[in-house]
């Protein structure tokens, strides 16, 4: 098993497909080698993303959404969509014996992300344990799960998890500006309720994109002790996700119900 973590801060905002497909290399890596690797990232354009399991075409209006021009990915986790605009994204992906169960792990990740947004004096808490949210519960930020990330009776954090072999993967999205009213404006019937709580909304004084990132940097070092190497070259990764690349560009995948 590799020993220590692997930082990679993305500088490089990419497409909905491109962000997908590095996410599921990462996890490769953690099953196939043992890796731990945080990832941060941005999205551009901005992008709708379906979960693993959700029916997107008989849930979303396709033909809104191309009319719309929206980019538009499914990830290769579950949960429900999301709206990725003005937010921070943070992958990780690891030995599932490094964090746990699927509950333990899922606590634990977000207990490095309120570490974080607390070096900013934001008083954010883990929702109580509840009954899972399934896939038939609207978007992603229509309802907290147990455990996930809350500002001011909103959601500051939506996450979902992958476990592949004996590996897992874990992304999410801290919301900096925004609302995920689009994910409304293309959802058949009635738009579920809107529970996003963006940072800049709730906060007088809300950290910019480069600060948060460097202060989860700072907080999983601190809570995950052991060598951290930050990836200066980010070469051989985006290589080991081309692989993926014709899977997240796919309509048949995207859309599937």
């Amino acid at each position: 098993m590799a020993e220590g973590w692997r930082l990679w801060i993305d500088a490089t905002p990419r497409p909905g497909w491109s962000n997908m497909a590095l996410d599921q290399a990462l996890l490769d890596r953690a099953e196939r080698a043992g890796e731990r690797w945080l990832r941060l990232y941005s999205w551009d354009p901005h992008c709708l993303s379906f979960g693993r399991h959700e029916p997107a075409a008989r849930r979303y209006d396709r033909a809104r959404v191309e009319a719309l021009g929206l980019d538009v990915v499914r990830r290769p986790t579950g949960g429900r969509a999301v709206w990725h605009g003005h937010e921070v994204t943070y992958a990780l992906a690891a030995p599932c014996a490094e964090l746990g169960t699927v509950r333990e792990s899922y606590i634990e990740i977000h207990r490095m992300l309120l570490d974080a947004l607390r070096r900013f004096g934001i008083a954010a808490q883990l929702a109580p344990p509840g009954r899972p949210v399934g896939v038939d519960r609207g978007a992603c930020f229509a309802a907290p799960a147990g455990g996930e990330i809350m500002l001011g009776g909103r959601k500051a954090v939506g996450s979902a998890q992958l476990r592949q072999g004996d590996a897992l993967l874990q992304h999410g999205s801290i919301l900096l500006q925004g609302d995920q009213a689009m994910v409304q404006a293309v959802t058949r019937g009635t738009p579920p309720p809107d529970l996003a709580g963006a940072l800049a909304a709730l906060l007088s004084s809300p950290p910019s994109a480069e600060q948060l990132v460097e202060a989860i940097a700072e907080a999983a070092a601190e809570r995950w002790r052991g060598p951290w190497e930050r990836l200066a070259n980010a070469d051989a990764l985006l290589e080991s996700a081309d692989r993926h690349a014709v899977r997240f560009r796919s309509d048949a995948w995207t859309w599937s119900s």
